[in-house]
Order: C-alpha cells, then structure tokens, then sequence
C-alpha cells in the first residue's frame, strides 16, 4: 500500500485488528485493556493539544496532533463497536444539505 492510498478505513481495520491481538505490546490493545473511559480521556486530551497545535500555527505539530485525534478516535469507535462506516453515513447524510441548514436541524433536535 502506497502512502496516498492509506485511508481511515485502513487505519480502522489496523486499529481493529491490533485491538482483538492482546499483544502486550500493542499500546492499541493496551489502550483496549484500559476501557471506554480511558480511550475516552486520551481522545480528549489529543483534541486539546490539537486545537493548541492550531492557535500556535504550529503545522507539523497540527498535523502530528491530528493523527493521535484520528487514531484515538477509530480506537474509541473499536472499543465501542462503532463501525467507521456508520460515522462516514453520517457524514455523507450531512452532505445532502448546506452546513449551516445542517447545523440548524441538529440545534432544533437538541
């Protein structure tokens, strides 16, 4: 697999297969082991040094902190029995319209 063939679906299916591998030293299956609440909290974390990364128009650090948002993510869904598929349907529902009508039906439902 070339690099601009890699994709998330790629990433995901990496991330599946480490997850069920109880590899002791996969930090996926580690991060497995770990639970919902502790992926959560890295998730969360990566987010925060990526929106740091973006305020201090710092690019390589932006798209380094990206890819732990993305990776972290994918392991959030794993761990949750989230199909990426489900999360890409959403998106291309959310397509179908402008962002803002998009935006406005999301506020009106919450």
């Amino acid at each position: 697999m070339s690099r601009e063939d890699f994709n998330l679906t790629d990433l995901a299916e990496i991330v599946a297969a480490r997850a069920r591998s109880g590899d002791a030293g996969s930090y996926t299956a580690k991060l497995m082991a770990a639970g919902v609440p502790r992926i959560a909290k890295k998730l969360g974390e990566e987010a925060v040094e990526a929106v740091i990364a973006g305020l201090q128009e710092d690019d390589a650090a932006l798209v380094a902190e990206t890819a732990d948002v993305l990776y972290h993510l994918l392991v959030l869904l794993e761990a949750r029995g989230i199909p990426l598929a489900a999360v890409m349907a959403e998106l291309e529902k959310r397509t179908a319209q402008s962002g803002l009508a998009e935006k406005a039906a999301r506020s009106s439902r919450d």
